[in-house]
């Protein structure tokens, strides 16, 4: 009798171990550093739980927009905050280090000196850190922010702190083919680019200069669609990053429930209008909001003003966009990243 109980123990205890394993991601972005830990059921069916996600908004990509560098004082910044949490996933949270990745966005990835992150967080974690391609990021965005029964008539946007990036993917052959989109226009990138160009440093300089900029965003915007002209043709818009979850916030004061939430285009152009003329009403109204306080905490005024723009922009230049359904992807922020922890963890070799 003791035996059979001793050996239905040992059953459970085993079974336990091996229903779930803990993953660490961490995120250097150009806003901030993003830390994931996942509770992952099976691996080979994608089964997983978010068990926490915290952000440290240490932005490191100011210097790219002022002379394509990530600035010495950042970098040492990010390599003091990334060493913190990867410790903490390892004690607190009792990760296995070969289960901890560490990775750079695109946007980090557009400076010419990010050799001199690799070696910091090397130093302080003894890991190697991979940046991302934005193409590579897109890949996993659409993978992690797209229904799979909507792969083939959507798109997604993704705008970020260093750039814009996306895609769609295609049916050659009976397999999905992905096709990347990409914009080297950010909001952490475009502020510090308007801001070079303002003398006296007031909102009102900053709005007039981005207002005379715009012509050229547009450009950009419409060549980022134009090199994969299928992309305009989608029915279905799915946009997501810092820019998107601010817009939402902002909006509904709330924080999203559904994975995928139909946004209104009219509502985007709105709320461009409250960040230039009427900011404070945002002030005002996070006072007894915590989630609109997290945006104020992200975003100064010229930050969000350049976000908006950025994401109006890049859905004013798609064709009969006023017709086609936009919806904000919940889960964007970590999308990828996700993505990515389950292909190292399988083995899978990465392909930009």
């Amino acid at each position: 009798m003791k035996e059979k109980i001793y050996f239905l123990i040992t059953c459970l205890i085993l079974s336990y171990s091996t229903q779930a394993q803990l993953y660490g991601g961490i995120e250097i972005g150009s806003k901030g550093i993003k830390m994931t830990v996942l509770d992952v059921e099976n691996l080979k069916r994608n089964t997983y739980d978010v068990k926490e996600f915290w952000t440290e908004n240490v932005g490191i990509a100011a210097g790219i927009g002022i002379d394509g560098a990530l600035l010495k004082e950042d970098i040492d910044k990010a390599g003091t905050v990334v060493a913190n949490n990867y410790k903490r996933m390892l004690t607190e949270y009792r990760i296995e280090d070969k289960n901890i990745f560490i990775v750079a966005s695109s946007g980090v990835g557009l400076a010419n000196n990010t050799n001199d992150l690799v070696v910091k967080i090397k130093e302080v974690t003894n890991k190697k850190i991979e940046i991302i391609s934005s193409s590579l990021e897109a890949k996993l965005l659409l993978r992690g922010c797209i229904p799979p029964k909507n792969y083939l008539n959507s798109v997604i946007v993704d705008i970020g702190g260093g750039n814009a990036k996306g895609g769609y993917a295609k049916e050659i052959n009976g397999s999905s083919v992905f096709f990347p989109i990409s914009c080297d226009l950010g909001t952490v990138t475009l502020t510090e680019l308007i801001n070079k160009k303002c003398k006296q440093k007031t909102i009102f300089e900053f709005s007039e200069n981005l207002f005379d900029y715009l012509p050229t965003m547009r450009e950009s915007f419409k060549k980022m669609y134009t090199s994969r002209p299928e992309s305009q043709e989608k029915s279905n818009v799915y946009i997501s990053g810092g820019a998107a979850w601010a817009f939402y916030t902002l909006t509904t004061g709330i924080k999203a429930e559904e994975n995928f939430t139909q946004v209104q285009y009219d509502d985007i152009l709105a709320i461009r209008t409250i960040a230039e003329n009427n900011y404070q009403r945002f002030v005002t109204a996070a006072e007894s909001n915590v989630e609109m306080q997290k945006v104020l905490k992200t975003y100064q005024q010229k930050s969000l003003i350049a976000a908006f723009n950025l994401l109006e922009t890049s859905l004013e230049v798609i064709p009969n966009v006023q017709n086609k359904k936009i919806f904000f992807a919940k889960q964007g922020q970590i999308a990828w990243l996700v993505s990515y922890v389950f292909d190292n963890a399988k083995g899978v070799k990465q392909i930009n």
